[in-house]
């Protein structure tokens, strides 16, 4: 509970039983006087422990109310405490939130851990000598003394493949993450796990037209947002700048007649993209108050072993970095966010959607010409060593699920800029290439036989999505005892875009297309038309320049070596190629990421970067 403190400052609670012991850290944002956990039924024989917000509580009050259950609290977790004694298990198909929770039924000895279906909200767990640890973070199970702090060198290949980790494993051996729309069941010492949710692409009904389909979004967003709301403390809006978090913002203003505060980050360097002009026009419009902050490049450096420290796992995902610092900023003004965070994976928001979809297309139509093309693009590298180009080289002659198993680096082969092979010999032995695409070839299988389009969609929303881009904006949030919702996830939302025949997402060239259009009369039309950013952190600059010293001393020193994972000649030619282009800033931002990791979670150093 401990380890945990940042996620809940407010309160703390136990309970421990003959079999069991379940400990809660509190972030109070409902009920605030009443809510303390773990929290059972009236009897005693049912506990919980429950972090995230369920935002249809009331309507599954009155049911239950309706049922003859009696409620001691007004919150959203004695609602699913109840819920699971009308329903068992089954309980989760009610429930529309964000959730990690652990359930324990006394009279059947069982233990019920469950999260919720995009994994907006983490849950770790390991299975040790007959018993199960679990935790809302991993530094929270190595609290443990029966946990053993083991790598799993397997998967050091498949977070250099992707730059994040898909799947259930970690990178420590026996620690895993119970996967989004599953759950766990745990009774007389073995575990059993079920998939309760799965993101379906039915066959759209033709008889829903555009019109009637971007009339519905409206509504369901409108709807969707209004429940985020919810709270009993202030809410805020993250901004960017962006369509997807002033389409949030202009719901939650006119969803209430409070104040709403919203916020964004900028960076004090010229020459960068600035979000704030953006934000600032958004905040205009829908009247709230608006802060900004400035990042500076020592701020960048301070913070990076403890973006390493809170993440718990390796991830390349730099923008974390500033959504840590804003969120230090909300936590002086509100204690929940809304985010536009999903808004790109429901409706096919990324460049890579609209290529690989034209490029399918070309390939189906010309198949003559893909010999030539590649050609082309490899001679064109050659030319300009240029990383953009290269990924498409092998993309020509492969078919469409192969490149995308590994769309960033296989595993860091840039033999055509004399980098070469980055892995030293014997580690490149023990890698298996077919282990290390599992999770995502897995996946592909059950969605084979959809559009191009939608299998993408599919495979981000189950891997991209949750194991990189929720892990920060939990980890970064609650970093700073902060929520963060996102109400572009809501599962049903979700499902109607699903439901969409592609075209009405990617239409031409022009990607989001039925949202932007359900859009159009809310967000100015400066923002609506703009070229998509985020919060993009000039890291790529910062790495060239500010820190290229002390990044090749932390890869190419002693200890980094003997751990015998890579070359130091090629690492150093990856360092030098980037200083000069910047074009490997994601691969050199990786390996300072595992680096900085082994030192924290294995050698249990303490780590600065000045």
């Amino acid at each position: 509970m401990d380890a945990i403190r940042h996620r809940g400052p407010d309160d703390e609670g136990l309970h421990i039983a003959s079999e069991v012991g379940l400990g809660f850290r509190r972030l109070a944002i409902i009920d605030l006087n009443s809510g303390h956990q773990p929290i059972s039924n009236e009897d005693g024989t049912i506990w919980i422990v429950f972090n995230g917000e369920i935002y249809n509580y009331q309507e599954l009050r009155k049911f239950l109310l309706s049922k003859g259950h009696v409620f001691r609290t007004q919150t959203d977790t004695e609602v699913i405490v109840h819920l699971y004694e009308e329903l068992g298990p089954q309980c989760l198909e009610q429930l529309r939130g964000m959730f990690a929770f652990a359930i324990w039924d006394e009279n059947n000895k069982t233990l019920f851990l469950a999260r919720d279906r995009v994994g907006i909200k983490p849950l770790y767990y390991s299975l040790i000598d007959n018993s199960i640890v679990f935790a809302s973070e991993i530094k929270a199970i190595l609290a443990d003394p029966a946990i053993r702090r083991t790598l799993a060198p397997e998967i050091i290949d498949r977070f250099l493949t992707f730059l994040y980790v898909p799947g259930e494993e970690t990178l420590l051996k026996g620690i895993r993450k119970l996967a989004p729309g599953y759950y766990l069941l745990a009774k007389d010492g073995k575990a059993e796990i079920r998939q309760y949710w799965d993101l379906r692409f039915v066959k759209p009904s033709e008889r829903l037209s555009f019109e009637d389909a971007e009339n519905q979004l409206s509504s369901l967003l409108a709807d969707t947002v209004e429940l985020h709301m919810i709270a009993d403390v202030p809410v805020g809006v993250l901004l960017s700048g962006g369509v997807d978090s002033t389409a949030v913002l202009s719901c939650a203003a006119e969803k209430t007649d409070k104040e709403i505060s919203t916020f964004t980050v900028g960076f004090a360097d010229s020459g960068f993209a600035d979000e704030r002009p953006y934000a600032r026009l958004a905040a205009e419009t829908f009247g709230s108050r608006h802060y900004d902050m400035t990042i500076t490049a020592s701020d960048f450096a301070a913070f990076l072993p403890q973006y390493v420290w809170h993440m718990e796992e390796p991830v390349c995902e730099p923008p974390a970095v500033a959504l840590y610092y804003v969120s230090k900023l909300a936590r002086n003004h509100v204690k929940v966010l809304l985010s536009g965070e999903g808004g790109d994976e429901a409706f096919a928001g990324y460049d890579n959607y609209r290529n690989m979809v034209w490029l399918e297309r070309l390939k189906q139509v010309w198949p003559s010409a893909n010999g030539a093309a590649s050609w082309g693009l490899s001679q064109l590298n050659s030319w300009v060593h240029s990383a953009k180009v290269a990924k498409y080289v092998p993309l020509v002659n492969a078919t469409f699920p192969n490149y995308y198993y590994s769309r960033t680096s296989t595993p860091y082969r840039y033999s055509g800029n004399g980098i070469g092979e980055l892995y030293s010999a014997d580690f490149l032995k023990s890698i298996d290439r077919e282990y290390t695409v599992e999770p995502v070839r897995r996946l592909f299988s059950i969605v084979k036989n959809q559009g191009i389009l939608d299998q993408m969609l599919y495979i981000d929303t189950k891997t991209w999505l949750p194991d990189d881009l929720l892990i920060k904006a939990d980890k970064m949030t609650m970093a700073n005892s902060l929520e963060l919702r996102v109400p572009l996830l809501d599962h049903r939302l979700l499902e109607f875009a699903a439901s969409l025949p592609a075209h009405y997402k990617l239409n031409g060239f022009n990607l989001k297309y039925i949202w932007k259009k359900a859009l159009s009369k809310r967000v100015p039309n400066s923002i609506l038309k703009r070229k998509k950013a985020g919060f993009p952190v000039p890291y790529e600059f910062w790495l060239r320049n500010n820190f290229k010293d002390q990044i090749r001393e932390i890869l190419t020193d002693r200890k980094t070596m003997e751990r015998g994972y890579f070359q130091r000649a090629a690492v150093e030619k990856l360092i030098d190629a980037n200083g000069d282009s910047g074009t490997y800033s994601k691969e050199v931002f990786s390996l300072v990421a595992l680096e900085l990791w082994h030192r924290m979670f294995l050698d249990g150093e303490s780590v600065t970067l000045s």
